[in-house]
């Protein structure tokens, strides 16, 4: 055995669980019981891991805040992850192209079909940040249950001498990632149910650190009024109803009246309900949204 397959034998994420060793004799009922327990105990370990993750979004907000891009860098099921997460942010914030965006080791090939040796090529993770050419004012976060992924590591390393925030998010303490980057994210969920098959509960934590990272950026950046996603980017009929209906409730108004407000500003939740709860024309409401950095709450307050 190898150095590094040793190194790889003590991860917790790599663990083999006692308690999981006859998941082949279970019933479908039981493996359903045992894997829902066993995603239960996710949440808790994101909680313990607050103190990292509070601090982590502060300055993730205040990059983007000054115009600078988040970049989630990862290989494989976390790599996944991070485009997922980077390609909803269009539609639901409404966020200008490539403001939030996503590097997977292997390229775009490797979030339908696994790119072999693409996670252990720390070269072509340098490479990935020169090509989208990462400066200080971005934030890159690196994703990686194990801690370790060359490509990853690499890549946050390179992004760190670039002048960038960088964040890295591991399934292990005391991971190589964490040594790189200027905030260290390690959130141990203990062994998979499947050894060593990280899409389970630490891809699950990925993902809810990831949720917490997007949405409360944008909340800071005003993107919501409320709980309201006052930005959304209303490009089919699911979405241009709910603005619909965000502007009636924000403005106060019908259906009908919220519509056809919207219909003359390009769907402009913001927009229309600024005019419609302050009888502004489109003109002037834009103009003291611009005044408030796009921001719907003190735009309204001066109403």
């Amino acid at each position: 055995m190898s150095p590094t397959d040793t190194d790889l034998a003590a991860l917790v994420t790599e663990a083999d669980d006692p308690q999981y060793a006859h998941l082949d004799s279970l019933s479908v009922a039981d493996l359903a019981e045992l894997m829902n327990d066993a995603d239960g105990t996710v949440a808790f370990s994101v909680r313990q891991a607050l103190p990292q993750i509070i601090p982590a979004i502060e300055a993730a907000a205040t990059r983007l805040a000054a115009g600078g891009r988040m970049i989630y860098v990862g290989a494989g099921t976390a790599g996944r992850i991070g485009v997922l997460d980077a390609a909803e942010c269009l539609p639901t914030f409404n966020v200008w192209p490539g403001q939030v965006q996503a590097v997977i080791a292997g390229g775009p090939p490797a979030i339908l079909t696994p790119v072999e040796g693409a996670e252990d090529d720390g070269q072509a993770g340098r490479s990935a940040v020169d090509a989208i050419d990462v400066g200080p004012a971005d934030v890159v976060l690196g994703l990686a249950s194990s801690g370790r992924t060359p490509y990853v590591v690499a890549a946050l390393d390179r992004a760190g001498q670039r002048g960038a925030v960088t964040i890295g998010l591991s399934g292990n303490a005391d991971a190589k990632l964490s040594q790189v980057v200027d905030y260290a994210i390690e959130i141990e969920v203990g062994p998979e149910v499947i050894a060593g098959s990280t899409r389970l509960k630490a891809g699950t934590a990925q993902k809810m650190v990831l949720n917490m990272f997007s949405t409360i950026t944008m909340i800071q950046l005003g993107k919501t009024y409320g709980n309201l996603m006052v930005d959304v980017r209303a490009t089919n009929h699911k979405l241009r109803d709910r603005a619909c209906r965000i502007v009636a409730t924000i403005a106060h108004v019908p259906l009908d009246q919220a519509a056809d407000t919207l219909a003359t500003v390009d769907y402009d939740v913001k927009l229309a309900s600024l005019m419609l709860a302050s009888g502004l024309d489109a003109a002037t409401a834009s103009q003291r949204l611009a005044a408030t950095g796009g921001r719907l709450r003190p735009a309204l307050e001066e109403a």
